[in-house]
């Protein structure tokens, strides 16, 4: 579990693939953005929580959720090491936000709020462009579930998902990844009993 400053080491180096920072740069970065760590099961915000922070997961997992009226969970979102996370309409608007996000592993996070992170974006060149990078990443993987929930069979969902989050399917429950296809726990049971077989 890295501590305080290799925290800020992981969210270093994803910044530095994606644009070119001087030390001054990184040391701007760093005051903007404050340390926060969850136990599993913690939550970071609940619905009807008004979000205050961006957070980047530098180490653990968290999942974004909203609960239905039946009391059903519903999960939008993984976050594993190097994803972003937040409600950007309810950061932007103060709106009350819909979803839940907790800790599926224990977890280190660093948090900025609203007003620090435009800051950065206004006068830390690199790091806007870093950030609109990880935003082009988010929105890709947000358009391609869509697709698939529209389109794909169940089977034909959790492959994608083993293809391109190989990690995730190892480290959460049955029943949240279950959820997060949109299926059953048996159903998915099933898939991977039929997958194995064949």
């Amino acid at each position: 579990m890295p501590g305080k400053s290799s925290a800020f080491d992981v969210l270093r180096g994803y910044l530095s693939e994606r644009a070119t920072f001087s030390e001054d740069d990184f040391a701007a970065v760093r005051r903007a953005f404050i340390d926060k760590r969850l136990d599993a099961g913690e939550f970071l915000q609940r619905g009807g929580d008004v979000t205050t922070h961006r957070a980047f997961v530098a180490s653990g997992c968290l999942r974004n959720y909203v609960i239905d009226a039946k009391g059903k969970e519903h999960i939008v979102q993984f976050a594993p090491e190097t994803w972003w996370l937040a409600d950007s309409n309810s950061l932007q608007t103060g709106a009350p936000s819909q979803y839940f996000i907790d800790a599926i592993e224990d977890s280190e996070l660093l948090l900025i709020d609203g007003p620090s992170h435009q800051g950065l974006v206004d006068k830390v060149a690199p790091y806007a462009a870093s950030f609109r990078s990880g935003l082009q990443r988010h929105n890709a993987a947000k358009d391609q579930r869509i697709v698939s929930a529209l389109s794909a069979s169940a089977e034909e969902r959790y492959l994608q998902f083993l293809g391109t989050y190989p990690s995730i399917v190892r480290r959460v429950p049955q029943m949240m990844l279950a959820s997060y296809l949109g299926i059953t726990p048996e159903t998915l049971s099933r898939i991977r009993k039929n997958l194995s077989q064949r």
